[in-house]
């Protein structure tokens, strides 16, 4: 078998029963035990229609459902990727990635990634982390722009993992809504798994990943009735904030894939980007902060509904 989305589930066999689920995976598919971590860490495996972790224990008869491909098995290399990037030094990168850039490759995007690009001009990042995607600590979706931190060296990647596991580096997005939220300010505390509908796509499942963002109301608007909010990641899930604003009824404009897209307003993206940065360097311990100003399509936007 050869693990694919809409593949057929798997069911756990008796000789395998007490087994990890990365091992059983890596038996019955042929993929190599890290292959199979890296796809059980991105919930790409689910045990029972739950994502689960990578020493979780099988039981015979259960079933594994495996809904994605493992990141491509061989390191990507240097290719002529542009960036756009904010700061540098011997630790760390900041960089304002624009929407429709993949942050690093996988079984749909082998090549033109901003890790491809990382690589042709820090070459010493294949050294740095995951060697599938080096130097990545946090990932943005492909049509989400904005700040992201890349680690340089290993003391640096090590250290900012630790600090977005703490929750110590503040993450803030601007996103527009539909709709105006009952309260300006609150919190969306609800864990976060794939879709058992559509395995592609994540949703709020009381099985999932625990997961919380903050909001703030920043500014309303009457025609159409949109909001924009400032949102603050805790946790950092996959499709997070659009899947949070979607389940409190207030989907992200543009958002196609969560019921954001709708033709008062043409977008042909979320509007939701990654306007502010900020954590303690790795290496000096100074406290650095970064800000994005809306690129210019989600600007056309709010200057059309200022009239």
């Amino acid at each position: 078998m050869s693990g694919s989305e809409g593949a057929e589930p798997l069911v756990v066999p008796e000789a395998l029963a007490g087994e990890r689920v990365d091992r059983v995976v890596a038996l019955l598919t042929g993929w190599s035990r890290a292959e199979v971590q890296a796809l059980v860490e991105a919930d790409g495996v689910l045990v029972g229609g739950g994502a689960v972790g990578k020493s979780r224990r099988l039981r015979a008869g259960e079933v594994v459902e495996i809904v994605a491909t493992p990141p491509e098995a061989r390191p990507p290399e240097a290719e002529d990727v542009p960036l756009t990037v904010r700061y540098e030094d011997e630790d760390v990168v900041v960089v304002a990635k624009p929407a429709g850039l993949v942050v690093h490759p996988g079984a749909a995007h082998a090549h033109g990634t901003m890790v491809h690009g990382l690589l042709a001009r820090y070459p010493g990042i294949a050294a740095v982390g995951d060697p599938a995607r080096p130097g990545i600590v946090h990932r943005l979706d492909r049509d989400t722009s904005g700040l992201m931190v890349v680690a340089r060296s290993p003391a640096a990647y090590d250290a900012l993992v630790a600090a977005l596991a703490a929750r110590t580096v503040d993450r803030r997005y601007v996103a527009l809504v539909w709709g105006r939220p009952e309260a300006e300010r609150g919190v969306v505390d609800a864990p976060i798994g794939r879709s058992v509908r559509r395995p592609t796509r994540m949703a709020v499942r009381e099985s999932g990943r625990s997961a919380r963002t903050a909001y703030v109301a920043v500014r309303a608007y009457d025609d159409p009735t949109v909001t924009l909010l400032e949102c603050r990641l805790e946790t950092g899930r996959t499709h997070q904030i659009r899947v949070h604003l979607q389940a409190i009824g207030h989907p992200v404009v543009g958002d196609a894939a969560y019921g954001g897209r709708r033709p008062q307003l043409a977008l042909d993206r979320p509007f939701l980007h990654a306007a502010h940065l900020a954590f303690t360097h790795p290496g000096t311990g100074a406290q650095l902060a970064f800000d994005e100003p809306l690129p210019e399509d989600l600007q056309r936007v709010l200057n059309a509904l200022d009239g």
